[in-house]
């Protein structure tokens, strides 16, 4: 978030060291009642769910929190981006051409990391970090301190709350640039890229009123809260008007700054409604079925008026409130998440529709075979000017880098993880679900690519045991808010990808079938068979024999199939390294020669089937030594799924050509849960 020179710089500078004495009621007990009640089951499905509540809070990238959680796509990823050099994601360069690894935040070590300066994060710099996907310098784009990371350690009470309910680990920000955009398309489910009613909107200029600094003009298209209205859901938006970080994006639209005091639209969004009143509201009975907090500066998590510590006590402060009715509770869903990554580095690369390429077939790298103009920055932004850059015209705007999402509620406890992808207008898809409210502005490649929620939920089924509580944050958020300054950490001269604790978790099914094969190796190069059998997904496809060009993506609608072809090197060589979803992962690299390896995947039977050339080695990094590796004998090797909970990694070499290589992973889906994916087995 940019600060303007208005009330946010006051916020910022006048209540850095304050205090968390806004928490009502005794937060230690929250969360432990909050795990202790089950859901109140009733017909088994989300129907069930009478309350939705959506906590956003500000600035902090998926890695940056829990890259070393396990059980989540963190820093023990085994396939990273590869970068020019023989290095990977892991290997970052400097403005200065030095390369750093991400660094671990010690605030055992140094207390004042609570409070760490925050990093450059706008639309310019965010497509800078993006790179159309080769992300390779993010210090040089976000600072050195981009790659600063907190461990277990550092964030007791965030991943008591992932190891206790569900972690969303491919929740993305929602576009490539700072808050406002993104809280706006929470709110609405666009940034209105036509232009056509004020927008579109890629910075921070409406995100107060006129009076405030606010743009004078104020963006003119249907808010969700609108829609929700218009069809007697009853909503309501708890904040402080007086303190709530212009983290409230209605703030930039005409019909809430035309809605005169009194009328529905300035009740709900226009006017203070604190905790306590969301107190009142739960022990009342009369929660709205769809709530939205805005949180105050000092429990807003954002880097500088607020720190991990002083965020943590205002979540807790929000559960303790919506647990105080032990009947509300059972019937409500929790989302938390973050409506931008800061500046801070995350490693998996996000989907986007293809970038424009001049040198690459039909101007663009990549293709899709889902609808896509309505995701491109063409339309000049009102009061953006400066960010607005012509280097930025015509990018895709998203999805932007994973940021944290927790699902709180009595149906997702558990300490799952669910690895669909996700942004910000999946809320507005769960709102969607649940309540029958269409939201017709979310672009047809996002409604395709992004998922809407419900597969982190069991709807199904009661919980059993709870858990343990999980500890206060108020004390440690107190001695946060008591620092003074900022510190700006820098990335050690020489480094190595963090360690990731070790283990697993529960793992939610995932509505995937991807997978990716060759259709031919010709003089014209290698072209590649994509299909899609499941939900929509993109592939990424890096050729790295060409490293410095931008890589293609590729959108994939549920039964669609692509061709691909790229060219071959100047020895007739080819190297292509693609990454999907939840570790979809294929390897193809080799010369011009034909060596047969094919697979089939059979969810029914939970088996994977690869028959490979004689002459070729197999190995499967998943298996026991008894099935581990084989020689190829043109005939299939059956392989049970069943034990690795579906997931597989196999790798078929040529003794006789170091440079061939065929390489699948991923994880097969059977419509059933699973577990995270386990360390790679050792070769």
């Amino acid at each position: 978030m940019i600060d303007h020179p208005t009330r946010r710089t006051l916020i910022g500078a006048g209540l850095a060291a304050a205090t968390t004495g806004v928490l009502p009621g005794t937060v230690s007990s929250a969360i432990g009642r909050a795990l202790a009640i089950p859901a109140d089951v009733r017909t088994g499905t989300i129907a069930d769910v009478d309350h939705v509540v959506i906590l956003m809070q500000e600035n902090r990238g998926f890695d940056h929190y829990f890259g070393t959680l396990r059980g989540v796509r963190g820093f023990a990823d085994p396939l990273p981006i590869p970068l020019p050099g023989n290095r990977d994601i892991w290997s970052q360069e400097t403005a200065d051409g030095r390369h750093v690894a991400p660094f671990h935040l010690s605030t055992e070590e140094h207390f004042a990391l609570m409070r760490m300066a925050g990093t450059p994060h706008t639309w310019p710099d965010a497509q800078a970090a993006w790179d159309h996907g080769r992300m390779a310098r993010w210090p040089a784009a976000k600072t050195e301190r981009s790659l600063g990371h907190y461990a277990r350690a550092d964030l007791p009470f965030q991943f008591a709350l992932a190891e206790a309910f569900t972690i969303c680990d491919a929740y993305h920000a929602a576009i490539q640039t700072g808050t406002n955009t993104n809280r706006i398309m929470l709110w609405t489910g666009t940034n209105d890229p036509a232009g056509t009613h004020g927008g579109p909107a890629i910075g921070n200029s409406h995100d107060s009123l006129p009076a405030d600094g606010g743009w004078p003009e104020g963006y003119r298209w249907t808010t969700y809260p609108e829609r929700l209205q218009a069809a007697g859901i009853d909503w309501r938006i708890y904040q402080d008007m007086a303190d709530n970080f212009t983290d409230n994006p209605l703030a930039g639209f005409a019909a809430y700054r035309d809605a005169a005091p009194g009328s529905a639209l300035h009740d709900r969004a226009m006017t203070t409604h604190g905790l306590d009143r969301l107190r009142a509201d739960v022990v009342g009975g009369t929660l709205p079925q769809v709530s939205w907090i805005v949180a105050t500066a000092t429990g807003s998590e954002h880097p500088g008026p607020s720190s991990p510590a002083q965020g943590a006590a205002y979540t807790a402060a929000v559960l303790d409130a919506l647990t105080a009715d032990p009947k509300i509770w059972a019937r409500t869903a929790v989302f938390v998440m973050f409506d931008e990554n800061d500046g801070f580095f995350d490693h998996v690369p996000p989907p986007a529709p293809p970038s424009p390429d001049a040198d690459a077939p039909g101007g663009f790298a990549g293709a899709s075979s889902i609808a896509i103009a309505a995701d491109y920055h063409h339309v000049a932004s009102p009061g953006e000017a400066k960010a607005d850059t012509p280097e930025c015209r015509g990018r895709p705007y998203g999805l932007g880098p994973r940021v944290p999402c927790y699902v709180v509620s009595p149906w997702s406890r558990g300490g799952w993880v669910n690895s669909q992808v996700f942004d910000h207008t999946s809320v507005i898809r769960f709102l969607e679900t649940r309540f029958g409210v269409a939201e017709p502005n979310i672009s047809a490649w996002r409604r395709a690519v992004c998922g809407d929620l419900t597969s982190a939920f069991d709807f199904a089924r009661a919980n059993g045991a709870a858990p343990a509580p999980l500890p206060d944050p108020r004390a440690t958020a107190a001695r946060a808010a008591a620092l003074k300054g900022q510190p700006d950490p820098r990335a050690p001269a020489a480094g190595a990808r963090p360690p990731q604790e070790p283990g697993i978790r529960p793992s939610r099914a995932l509505p995937y079938d991807l997978d990716a094969t060759i259709a031919r190796i010709d003089a014209t190069g290698i072209t590649l068979d994509l299909a899609c059998r499941g939900a929509p997904a993109v592939v990424h496809v890096y050729d790295r024999h060409r490293l410095d060009r931008i890589p293609r993506r590729y959108t994939l609608g549920a039964g669609d199939r692509i061709a691909a072809t790229w060219p071959l090197d100047d020895e007739a060589r080819y190297d292509l390294w693609l990454l999907g979803p939840n570790g979809f992962h294929r390897h193809f690299a080799g010369q011009r020669t034909a060596k047969a390896v094919s697979w089939r995947l059979d969810p029914a039977r939970e088996t994977l089937s690869v028959t490979v050339s004689p002459g070729l080695k197999a190995i499967s990094l998943r298996h026991t030594e008894a099935h581990r590796g084989w020689r190829g004998a043109g005939r299939p090797h059956p392989l049970s799924l069943a034990d690795t909970g579906g997931w597989y990694d196999i790798l078929v070499t040529d003794p006789a050509d170091p440079a061939f290589r065929r390489r699948i992973a991923g994880r097969l889906e059977t419509g059933r849960a699973s577990w995270s994916e386990p360390p790679l087995a050792r070769a």
